[in-house]
């Protein structure tokens, strides 16, 4: 037995949220529904003791939209992703429920406590309410990406927008997942190099110098590694800002390289013949792709079309030349499978896959399932790297730390058998 917060609409339209004790998640929402209710939120509170039922209605407040819709015209375009997701899964549980996309936005803008999805849902509803299509006030909002505006506009063509908005959610919970699988696995090798970093300077600065006025005392020369370690200790004290100065120049220079095409391009094409990198790198691709590409295509966007859009969901920008490329061919009257194969830079088996989606005219089923595939790819790629890294980082620090200490101990044996 749990406590769960719930947040729900009923049949006039009001909200009503509150605590209720229930078994489960599911049992909430079952009880939410018997009782003639809207479900639009339930989460579990397993932190907090009990509290007694409590029910409230949110009315709608008065606002200033102008002052709003203007502190939204200056972050709206850095909505994000998240904020996105949850202002979609919303929407779509309201359109789902049968309100009409008009009600449904005021209740978003009634059950939102961010400020910035309030006005966002404030700023839809105007522009709809002005004669628009939601399409269109997606585009003028400046939220949302081209893929997002295009998926929206194709259900609307087809009169299946609440069917859209699900496979929006579906999409991007994937992606979300996708994205916090790769994080979380990073997790651990960066508190490692951070630890190994911090190791080093902690040495160099602190423990070298300790011994650096012995070994001047002893008036003899030192070995090799000694006179090493104690210089880059003491350059690391003296002139410790030149690393703030170096990372600068260094990134300075990535940004210089990345928004150069030619540069750009050149760095991409190397990332791809990178040992172990590479392949990562075009599986990250490929799934991006096909997953956009299915959604796309199943939602009756034509492929030049859909094919300009996924372009734009490319981080590589070889692949997104090898894209321009296939569309040009597919102009001239080739399928999709043919050009991919020839650029020689996607796997064979999701080419493979394609043709045979071609062939049977499945082709919106296999791309997901093929963007299925290389999701899983990705996360146990990413599970082999890190078994790989993991070790050698450990390893190097052991090696970097043991290396300083023998460079002491050297000296120190030095000056005990000049003594004798």
């Amino acid at each position: 037995m749990g406590t769960f917060y719930y947040k729900a609409v009923d049949r006039d339209g009001n909200v009503l949220e509150g605590e209720r004790e229930s078994l489960s998640k599911a049992e909430m929402i079952t009880w939410l529904q018997g009782a003639d209710n809207i479900p639009i939120r339930v989460e579990e509170r397993n932190s907090q003791p009990p509290r007694a039922i409590k029910t409230r209605t949110v009315v709608p407040k008065k606002r200033d939209w102008l002052s709003g819709l203007m502190r939204l015209s200056q972050t709206s375009s850095q909505l994000p992703s998240a904020m996105i997701a949850v202002l979609t899964r919303e929407l779509y549980t309201l359109v789902h429920a049968g309100l009409p996309l008009d009600r449904a936005l005021q209740m978003l803008i009634d059950l939102n406590e961010s400020g910035v999805l309030k006005e966002l849902a404030q700023q839809l509803q105007n522009s709809i309410r002005e004669g628009a299509s939601l399409s269109e006030a997606l585009a003028a909002s400046g939220s949302f990406s081209r893929f997002y505006i295009s998926m929206i506009r194709a259900g609307e063509e087809a009169g299946v927008l609440e069917a859209v908005l699900g496979r929006l959610v579906d999409f991007m919970e994937r992606s979300r997942k996708l994205r916090e699988s790769v994080k979380s696995a990073l997790i651990y090798p960066a508190i490692l190099l951070v630890v190994a970093a911090l190791s080093v300077i902690l040495l160099l600065t602190f423990v070298v110098p300790q011994f650096s006025q012995l070994f001047e005392d002893a008036g003899q020369a030192l070995p090799l590694a000694t006179q090493i370690v104690i210089a880059m200790g003491n350059g690391l004290t003296q002139y410790w800002w030149l690393i703030f100065l170096l990372l600068a120049v260094v990134s300075l220079f990535i940004q210089g390289q990345l928004a150069n095409q030619q540069s750009r391009l050149r760095w991409d094409r190397w990332f791809l013949v990178w040992p172990l990198v590479g392949d990562l790198v075009i599986k990250i691709e490929t799934a991006r792709l096909t997953r956009t590409l299915g959604t796309l295509l199943t939602n009756g966007v034509p492929m030049l079309r859909a094919l300009s859009i996924a372009q734009g969901t490319l981080n590589n920008q070889l692949l997104v030349n090898t894209l321009q490329n296939v569309s040009t061919g597919m102009q001239e009257g080739k399928n999709l499978a043919d050009p991919l194969l020839k650029s020689g830079h996607f796997p064979v088996l999701a080419i493979q896959l394609i043709r045979v989606g071609e062939e049977t005219g499945s082709l919106e089923k296999m791309l997901l399932q093929i963007a299925d595939i290389y999701d899983d790819e990705v996360q146990s790629t990413v599970q082999r790297l890190l078994a790989l890294l993991e070790p050698a980082l450990i390893l190097s620090l052991g090696l970097i730390i043991a290396a300083i200490i023998l460079s002491i101990l050297m000296a120190i044996l030095s000056i005990n058998q000049l003594a004798f």
